[in-house]
């Protein structure tokens, strides 16, 4: 394999490796907005709340049918054109366009994986029998007590796979933000590829990173759902 240079592979892996702050940070941070929006959907959905109900569903119609990489250009150029027209609205001097990517990143991607955890937590919602909501009641708990003390943790052991899933998912999408000059993974590989045109081993850098992220945040999964195996035998 001598049409590999393995010196600027193992160098340019360390490059890569440098951007996975970035691409965990993105992760985290659209995750924490996401779960809490996808789950108050979910329950719209559940409970037939109108308006909502609705909105939901078109919400994720819009995203399952665009591809992501379509998602991101459209909200990176729509985004700061509202704000432009909203800051010179009410007078307020500031360089719109000079905004970090980082929080454009921020809101394309929870705004993606949002409508992706509307259906994970729907899902696992569903399989929770409605009459322990019932029962929670008899004994003098609020709903809320009982979705909190009763329903989420088993509904949370039914969603874990899922969940898995749409996060190892919103990983390797992050992979997309060199399209809106985000300093993640694939970025930083390509440009010290694009000095001498190793863009096979930039990207075999990439696949690499990209690999053990994943399995990583996999077995974090499979490990946290096996503490959360106690509440399994309620979901009977």
């Amino acid at each position: 394999m001598g049409f590999i240079d393995w010196k600027f592979l193992i160098d340019t892996f360390f490059v890569a490796l440098s951007g996975v702050p970035v691409a965990l940070l993105v992760t985290v941070i659209s995750l924490l907005i996401a779960v809490p929006f996808g789950f108050f959907l979910a329950l719209s959905r559940i409970y037939e709340i109108p308006v909502l109900n609705s909105f939901a569903k078109l919400y994720i119609s819009f995203v399952r049918g665009t591809p992501i990489i379509i998602q991101i250009f459209v909200l990176y150029a729509t985004i700061p054109l509202l704000l432009n027209g909203l800051f010179e609205k009410y007078e307020i001097d500031y360089p719109i366009y000079e905004i970090n990517p980082l929080w454009y990143a921020f809101i394309i991607f929870s705004f993606n994986t949002t409508a992706v955890l509307i259906e994970v937590f729907r899902s696992a919602l569903q399989t929770v029998s409605k009459g322990q909501i019932e029962a929670a009641h008899s004994v003098g708990l609020t709903t809320w007590q009982a979705y909190r003390r009763i329903i989420i943790p088993q509904a949370l052991v039914a969603a874990m796979p899922n969940l898995c899933t749409a996060t190892i998912n919103l990983i390797k999408a992050t992979s997309l933000g060199y399209a809106i000059s985000l300093q993640e993974i694939t970025l930083k590989a390509k440009v010290e590829a694009n000095f001498g045109y190793n863009y096979l081993e930039a990207y075999l850098d990439i696949f690499i990173v990209y690999l053990l992220i994943c399995i990583a945040v996999e077995y974090l999964f499979k490990w946290y759902e096996k503490r959360l195996s106690r509440y399994q035998l309620r979901l009977v």
